[in-house]
């Protein structure tokens, strides 16, 4: 199983719409990914804090697809790629950090 990690950094002046990320970007990239084959789940986190007492988030927002493979996202991801990086606009200004991992242990 894979994670797909998409990360916003928590960048001064950074425009990040956390209401429209998660009530119309979300839900219509879950619409659109949570129907291939292969997808195993989806969060979507809000950083509230850093490590240090009374920092600031690496992260403003987080969002983790699960998938049986990279191959599995990618199927999912590529038809409707145009659509969902065209929508990022209406939310944030920020390049997204992503990462692919390999989940080893899940509970």
């Amino acid at each position: 199983m894979v994670k797909i990690s998409i990360m916003y950094p928590n960048t001064k002046n950074a425009r990040f719409d956390m209401n429209y990320y998660l009530n119309t970007h979300m839900p219509m990239s879950i619409a659109k990914l949570s129907v291939a084959p292969g997808f195993r789940g989806v969060s979507v986190e809000r950083g509230v804090g850093g490590g240090a007492p009374d920092s600031e988030p690496t992260y403003i927002a987080m969002c983790h697809y699960l998938f049986d493979s990279v191959e599995d996202f990618l199927a999912a991801f590529h038809p409707h790629a145009a659509l969902l990086q065209g929508d990022m606009p209406n939310y944030t200004d920020l390049t997204p950090i992503m990462q692919v991992s390999t989940v080893e242990i899940r509970q």
